[in-house]
């Protein structure tokens, strides 16, 4: 056994990074500015580092933030046998933090959350559920389209369909517009994602309803559903923009709190509001039963990587949780265990 002091490593990609980067592959600084906002994350996390860092303290850890860029060397010198990875941020396009994964394996250290085969999995929404439905889970069907173009046509709805780029998140590319009641929006719509950020876009029927948020932390692998916080977030709206997100998080959020333009979503437990939902997603009988009748099927959301945000004030909102609340949350669509609810397709 070491002898070494147990060391947990946070690696996350900063936004600015990200920024440069983009900007030096040819990208227009506004589009730079929108994508690289999906770390805000890291940028909102930043502040709560001397917090992490004594409550590792009080435990006996050593606690070491590392900019994805410095990963690398950092990682190299680690002793695996003391040593835990937590990659906070993800990504194998237009972000980069899936490396963190796969550089803790070649190092043969341990790490929180999923591999790293899922995370060069799971940035693609299309193949993921390619995957999943081959597995024989639930997962809504979808088109693919590139730039005007169909690679798979999508399926027929009567109540039109959600458009959203494939490999992007955090509302990225999510417009007002997004939900269509016309096919030939939906490709103008791949036209325009394609122009701004160079992705396709899956086009999934539309589900009309509240918009409904489920996070997990799993500590032990016998933790089930009971451990999930499901939240209604209504933020005015049948569903949030880019515009609603970049105001509410890291550089941007902070220039819209400059602007006086900043307003948190309402939150809200379902079990307090519809009990008989609550125990449906979480794949529960409940009585009585027509307190559920207005729900659809449920289906698959989203298979999350676990790991903690926070262990005090600063904790991510964009999953459900209160910034005043200690919480932890699940990464943003990347696999570890199977969160289902019942709501429109995931943006």
């Amino acid at each position: 056994m070491s002898s070494r002091k147990p060391k947990l490593i946070l690696v996350y990609e900063p936004e600015k990074a990200c920024f440069n980067r983009l900007i030096s592959d040819g990208y227009p600084p506004q589009r730079a500015i929108e994508i690289s906002s999906y770390l805000a994350q890291s940028t909102d996390i930043a502040p709560d580092f001397a917090a992490l860092a004594a409550a590792c303290a009080a435990r006996g850890l050593a606690f070491a933030p590392v900019a994805l860029d410095d990963a690398a060397e950092a990682l190299a010198g680690a002793d695996a046998q003391s040593t835990l990875v937590w990659t906070l941020s993800d990504g194998v396009a237009y972000f980069r933090g899936g490396a963190a994964p796969a550089l803790a394996r070649l190092k043969g250290l341990r790490t929180i959350g999923a591999d790293d085969a899922l995370f060069a999995l799971c940035q693609d929404k299309f193949r993921s559920g390619a995957v999943l439905g081959a597995l024989g889970l639930p997962v809504p069907q979808a088109g693919l389209a590139r730039d005007g173009k169909w690679l798979v046509e999508p399926p027929a709805s009567a109540a039109g369909w959600f458009v959203k780029p494939n490999r992007l998140g955090a509302k990225i590319g999510i417009w007002p517009d997004s939900r269509s009641s016309n096919i030939d929006h939906a490709l103008e719509l791949s036209r325009r994602v394609f122009a701004a950020y160079r992705d396709d876009v899956v086009v999934q029927p539309y589900v009309a309803g509240r918009n409904v948020r489920a996070s997990f932390l799993g500590l032990t692998p016998q933790t089930g559903v009971e451990a999930l916080g499901i939240a209604f977030v209504d933020s005015g709206g049948d569903f949030q923009t880019m515009a609603d997100s970049m105001a509410l998080y890291g550089k941007t959020g902070e220039a819209a709190k400059a602007a006086g333009l900043y307003a948190e979503p309402e939150l809200a437990a379902v079990a307090d509001v519809q009990p008989g939902a609550d125990a449906r997603i979480r794949g529960r009988r409940h009585s009585p039963p027509d307190r559920v009748r207005s729900l659809p099927r449920p289906s698959l959301l989203r298979f999350p990587r676990l790991l903690p945000v926070a262990m005090g004030p600063g904790a991510c909102r964009r999953h459900g949780r209160n910034r005043r609340e200690p919480a932890y949350r699940a990464g943003s669509g990347r696999l570890g265990f199977p969160i289902w609810a019942a709501r429109r397709p995931c943006t």
